[in-house]
């Protein structure tokens, strides 16, 4: 779609315009132009696009299929279509004008990108993948399309056909930095990040500027510990593109960890809000790091403004309804009802639903749902939580059987791993080295559970120290004796035994004086744990409950209120294995010693089905 040659200037003009977010201006120089020029689909295009990040979808809708029906084949305008009905909950209308821009003439890899994010946030990769095949075989590669191919390879368990097709096209093309950049993603999907770490560090010395390069640089350093170089890379990236999503989050992450200051871990966000006020994905980004902050009601409080508009995104009142989950059901039960009205079939608002109703007292109502989702994700946890938790409410015979803890419970004691001869100086040696990976006088994790203590972030499964390694030999026995007396069944757990089981991702936590876990299950595990490796003088007296891990509570709120039901009470080197879906949390303990664990989610292994 070609430009008048009498507007080009102007449009170069308003093209800037818009690249520093100044779309009340672009829009004040478009719209004259489109009265001299109403058949121009470029014009209406970007006139669109204005209205868009003013705030005025329904305005831009309208212009944008006035622009398809001069020209229903232009894949800019196919894609911005899309991404709009996309954003306004319309996914079954958005699909197919994005699989037209994506595959059309020339294809729109902004299309691929978002249509293919779409496939992997629904369970589809495979679907990704055959979308985005073409681009990144194509000559020129598109970072963002290599690092959503490379993660769709690695949801289907083929990382290393992604690290051996870029390793191939980095042979055969030589200086091509797209697909060294393209390799450094997949290595670091695969989980090599010091190789990663390798690649990116040449190319970025050699001159390369990305803002994906420089985001797989801070994966790697984030990966290694090193903070320093991680934040570095990420205020890079952030130059680079200030609306990086997950540049924001980690960002955030790293100085809310150092500083325990809100103000300073969201300022590069704020500073993007200033120049993007009317982009839903980084005020619900700012929204997502208050709550995980513990600040539910400022989340909730800084997106009202935007979601008491008529047709607000349905992803902006999900966001908002899980702040307010936190202290108002009510209010929640409200905008999830609002979000599926604008878009019926969205799971994360039908999930929403259902947990407010657990809030509101509508147990009932929440289990039909749970039991309707649950056919399209049945392997999710936190919906089988909720679904247990309504049965659990109603009186029904079936929770005693999905939550029968003091058989599905099971602590055992870790034999000590080769060469140590006794688990006490494991124990000892092993404490030292998660010690190592612990900050002294860090705040814990954003988005987690705990409370007055600290996470490690890197996944200790692949670790080289010897004693964090050996922990995972000694762990592979106490699973296996589990799989074997939990035997097999058709319930959630057991239907799943007899493929294998592999670790999906282990941390470690240190909680201090007052220290405790918030109640919560994990989503995307199996089989979850608790290993004790030290524990304060106050849990040992067996005289109290402090500290122990307690199961039952649910960490939502409810109508009415539930208590635990069961407890263990911890012993340095005793491993606990439960079902993921199990709400589990710790009770408060009041000591100057600290109580160290590590944990780890166990899945079963479809490489080996």
């Amino acid at each position: 779609m070609s430009t008048p040659p009498e507007l080009l200037e102007e449009m170069r003009a308003i093209g800037a315009l818009l690249q520093g977010g100044q779309y009340g201006a672009a829009r004040t120089r478009l719209e004259p132009i489109l009265a001299r020029h109403p058949d121009y689909v470029e014009g209406l295009r970007l006139l669109a696009g204005t209205r868009l990040a003013l705030g005025e979808s329904e305005a831009a809708e309208a212009l944008l299929r006035q622009a398809l029906e001069l020209d229903a084949n232009w894949p800019p305008t196919l894609t911005t279509l899309g991404e709009l009905l996309l954003a306004s909950g319309r996914t079954a209308q958005a699909e197919p004008l994005l699989e037209r821009a994506a595959t059309g003439s020339p294809a729109d890899p902004r299309a691929a990108w978002v249509l293919a994010r779409l496939y992997s946030d629904s369970g589809r990769a495979a679907e990704a993948v055959r979308l985005l095949a073409p681009f990144c075989a194509a000559p020129r590669l598109d970072a963002a399309l290599a690092a959503q191919h490379s993660g769709a390879l690695a949801a289907l368990g083929r990382a290393e056909e992604a690290i051996e097709f870029y390793q191939a096209r980095v042979h055969r093309t030589g200086a091509d930095a797209g697909a060294a950049q393209a390799l450094v993603i997949a290595l670091g999907a695969a989980g090599r990040t010091a190789d990663a770490g390798r690649i990116a560090a040449d190319l970025l010395g050699r001159g390369a500027r990305s803002a994906e390069l420089w985001l797989a640089q801070a994966r790697t350093c984030l990966a290694a510990g090193e903070q320093s170089g991680a934040e570095a890379a990420l205020r890079e990236c952030l130059t680079l593109d200030p609306r990086q999503l997950e540049a924001h989050h980690s960002l955030a992450q790293l100085l809310w960890v150092r500083s325990g200051n809100l103000h300073q871990a969201t300022a590069s966000l704020d500073a993007a809000l200033s120049r993007f006020a009317e982009d839903d994905a980084l005020w619900g980004a700012k929204a997502a790091i208050l709550q995980g902050a513990g600040e539910a009601r400022a989340a909730y409080e800084c997106l009202v403004p935007r979601t008491q508009r008529a047709r607000a995104a349905p992803s902006l009142l999900v966001r908002a309804g899980l702040a307010a989950l936190e202290f108002d059901p009510g209010a929640a039960l409200i905008l999830a009802e609002r979000a599926l009205h604008l878009a019926p079939a969205s799971a994360p608002a039908r999930t929403l639903l259902a947990a407010a109703q657990l809030g509101v007292g509508q147990a009932a109502a929440a289990l039909e749902l749970c039991v309707l989702l649950l056919q399209s994700a049945p392997d999710d946890q936190y919906l089988l939580a909720l679904q247990t938790t309504a049965l659990r409410l109603l009186g029904d015979a079936r929770y005693a059987a999905l939550c029968d803890y003091n058989r599905l419970v099971l602590p055992l004691m870790l034999e000590p791993p080769p060469p140590w001869s006794d688990l006490g100086t494991f124990l000892t040696d092993l404490g030292a080295a998660l010690a190592r990976l612990h900050a002294p006088d860090g705040h814990a994790l954003l988005f987690q559970s705990l409370r007055r203590g600290t996470e490690t972030t890197q996944d200790l499964t692949r670790s080289r120290d010897p004693a964090i390694a050996a922990l995972f030999s000694a762990f592979r026995a106490p699973i296996e004796r589990y799989l074997e007396h939990i035997g097999r069944g058709a319930d959630p757990l057991r239907r799943r035994t007899g493929a294998g089981w592999r670790f999906n991702g282990s941390w470690s936590v240190r909680l201090r004086d007052r220290g405790f876990h918030l109640s919560h299950v994990h989503p995307r595990g199996w089989i979850s744990s608790a290993c004790y490796i030290e524990l304060p003088e106050c849990m040992r007296s067996g005289r109290s409950e402090a500290g122990t891990l307690s199961f039952g509570v649910p960490g939502i709120l409810t109508s009415p209120t539930l208590s635990p039901e069961h407890t263990v009470r911890p012993e340095p080197g005793m491993l606990v294995l439960f079902p993921s879906y199990f709400w589990h949390g710790t009770v408060p303990f009041e000591s100057p010693q600290s109580r160290l664990t590590v944990a780890f989610d166990a899945v079963p292994d479809r490489r080996r089905a």
